[in-house]
């Protein structure tokens, strides 16, 4: 029973590695609803006044799906490498076909979060119904009265704060304005759903690698990925005891630091030290005793040999 279950839960997390963008994705939608719900019954409140309401109302739908999407083309790290190769090469190696796939991942993940708050927010309705309540045509009803209230009485109706000669009309004020919201939200969701489908098949039939290829090719760029993240810390845990220990003398370290360090004691690298530094962005300053003293250290050793007592 237990090897049974030691087995599944190894299945299990399998799935969920393959699948990572996904359950990502999932998992801030999920966020977003719960944050979009909580906003809208603990802090939206409509202000009711003419030109305040359409303002208020767009503003609680735009504004935090702008900020979602800014804050997920920053926490995307394939944002920062754009930027970077801009910056250092004028992406002069960087093909439009590379450029286009790129591009279109960190859209498409800075999006979910925008979207998923617009579209609960229109399926809501809350905020639709104080934005546009002040322009909604009051001859649009069903035996209403002759005499057409203006914006200032029309605004007043997602509060349900109107003079007592309308208020029968506040349910279907609010429920003609929900309709349309709820319609927008919808037809958004199939316009986006629609163009989800429309990329994907483009991108397969303009991919020269098959299904099981490309399902191989990103098991193999995950685990690429994984892997050097790792190697990379260890080589630069490696190298940054190196060259504390070069100018302290010591270096302090925890007892799994020091088995890791042991292990990567006497290899050595294919590229040359000079190489390296460009590569991994240290400059050297000075050399003392053949060793190479870098960045804050240096710096640290240049201030203290020239003030030397």
């Amino acid at each position: 029973m237990s090897a049974f279950l030691s087995e599944y839960i190894k299945f299990i997390a399998l799935y969920f590695n393959s699948k990572d963008v996904i359950v990502f994705n999932g998992l801030i939608g999920l966020g977003t609803v719960v944050g979009q719900t909580a906003y809208n019954i603990l802090a939206f409140n409509c202000p009711c006044s003419p030109k305040k309401n359409y303002l208020y109302g767009l503003a609680a739908i735009g504004v935090p799906a702008l900020a979602f999407f800014v804050i997920g083309l920053m926490l995307n790290q394939n944002t920062w490498d754009v930027v970077s190769e801009c910056r250092t090469r004028r992406c002069r190696k960087l093909s439009v076909t590379a450029a286009f796939a790129l591009l279109g991942s960190i859209i498409g993940r800075a999006v979910v979060a925008p979207v998923t708050w617009t579209v609960i927010s229109l399926l809501r309705g809350e905020a639709y119904v104080c934005a546009f309540s002040e322009f909604m045509n009051p001859s649009s009803l069903d035996d209403f009265f002759l005499t057409t209230p203006g914006p200032e009485i029309m605004a007043q109706f997602p509060c349900k704060d109107v003079p007592a000669l309308f208020v029968n009309y506040s349910g279907e004020v609010e429920r003609k304005l929900q309709y349309e919201s709820q319609l927008l939200g919808w037809l958004l969701v199939g316009i986006i759903s629609l163009s989800v489908f429309l990329l994907l098949c483009m991108k397969h039939c303009c991919s020269p690698l098959g299904y099981h290829q490309e399902a191989y090719w990103s098991q193999y760029c995950s685990s690429e990925q994984a892997l050097f993240q790792r190697t990379a810390e260890g080589h630069a845990k490696y190298h940054a005891a190196e060259n504390v220990k070069s100018f302290f003398g010591f270096v302090a370290l925890e007892n799994h630091e020091k088995q890791l360090l042991a292990d990567y004691k006497g290899i050595k690298s294919i590229i040359p030290r000079l190489q390296w530094n460009h590569i991994a962005g240290v400059y050297m300053y000075r050399e003392r005793d053949n060793t190479p003293i870098y960045s804050r250290l240096n710096k640290w050793a240049m201030y203290t040999t020239e003030h030397d007592c």
